[in-house]
């Protein structure tokens, strides 16, 4: 059994700065436990090795860390990665992302703010506007910002110094970053899911920050339905605290654990009702597919991207689905995982 007790409280000296970036209460209860240095990231051995050792030449040389991108699937550690590079360096970090920096103004204005060896993170990068995208360019490259004053023949062109600084992309979708902007990162770093081991063992760490007793067997399961990914186990061990709470039980158990995922309608290899109905829709829809995403999206009354970017990684990752250049097929996996939940209605 693991028991609860109080870690030390995180270093805070790198926290987003005020106006970037707003906090609700989730994310501040996320924040408590972020790993704050490369050493207390759980897993991800090579990656951390990797930026380790990018990190230890650029002191060597007395220079800022090369751009650096992450991508993958959501919840995988991408803003933990920023942070504590960020804490490595003994920066401060800046945070944004795409869909918030909507003019060029926008990210001048946080560029021109930015001090030597400060990190810049912008999480979702593949949805900055094309407009804003292009004055990141110098900006990476020379260390310059371009500043256009005026239009037509009279415009001119303002050219101003920046401070070294290192940007941190993030982004699920990799494919929609265009080639002049992935070529100028030094560094471009894939994030997969996490295997069991390492998320019983992420499971463990909050479970003393948060100050929660739980069993083992309990951990093992909630690391099985976590679909590999930290936040998603971290969100489900709130649940099962929540619904421990409620019964006034003092430790987490196996039977909390399976009674909470009824609840939250999550079976035991971590499928959630979408997942199962796009499962169903393309065994009943359309014979197994191959069907095309859009359609695929439509047929579930869910967004394309929801679709191909939240629960088709999982469903791929599980071997129940597969693309294929037609479209999306229903594997024999997925089909006898589908008699499997037919059987257990009856």
């Amino acid at each position: 059994m693991i028991e609860s007790s109080k870690e030390k409280s995180q270093n805070k000296k790198n926290t987003t700065p005020k106006g970037l970036n707003s906090k609700n209460t989730v994310m501040q209860y996320e924040e408590k436990i972020r790993p704050s240095k490369l050493e207390e990231i759980i897993g991800r051995r090579l990656e951390k090795e990797t930026l380790q050792i990018m990190i230890g030449s650029a002191r060597r040389r007395g220079e800022v860390i090369d751009h650096i991108l992450f991508y993958g699937p959501p919840g995988l550690g991408k803003t933990t990665f920023a942070v504590a590079i960020a804490n490595e360096v003994g920066a401060s970090i800046k945070i944004t992302s795409g869909p918030a920096v909507e003019r060029q103004g926008d990210l001048a204005a946080i560029l021109t703010g930015l001090k030597k060896n400060d990190v810049l993170f912008i999480d979702e990068i593949h949805r900055l506007p094309k407009v804003v995208e292009e004055i990141l360019y110098p900006a990476m490259e020379d260390g310059m910002l371009d500043i256009v004053m005026g239009k037509g023949p009279t415009a001119k062109t303002i050219r101003l110094s920046l401070e070294p600084f290192t940007l941190i992309g993030a982004t699920t979708q990799i494919g929609k970053i265009s080639s002049p902007m992935r070529d100028r990162f030094g560094l471009i770093q894939r994030l997969d899911f996490f295997s069991e081991d390492d998320l019983v063992e992420i499971l463990k760490r909050a479970c003393r920050l948060w100050n929660i007793t739980i069993e083992e067997d309990a951990l093992k399961a909630l690391s099985t339905i976590s679909r590999g990914t930290a936040r998603v186990g971290l969100r489900l061990l709130r649940r099962c605290r929540d619904y421990a709470e409620s019964k006034k039980e003092k430790t987490i158990t196996l039977n909390t654990v399976k009674k909470t995922m009824k609840l939250l309608g999550i079976d035991e290899v971590g499928l959630e009702r979408i997942d199962r109905e796009i499962l169903f829709t393309l065994l009943n829809n359309f014979a197994g597919g191959p069907i095309g995403i859009s359609t695929l999206a439509a047929s579930i009354s869910e967004d394309e991207s929801t679709v191909a970017d939240v629960y088709e990684p999982y469903l791929m990752k599980c071997g129940f689905i597969k693309r294929t250049s037609r479209g999306r097929v229903l594997t024999q996996k997925g089909l006898k995982y589908l008699e499997y939940i037919e059987d257990e209605k009856r």
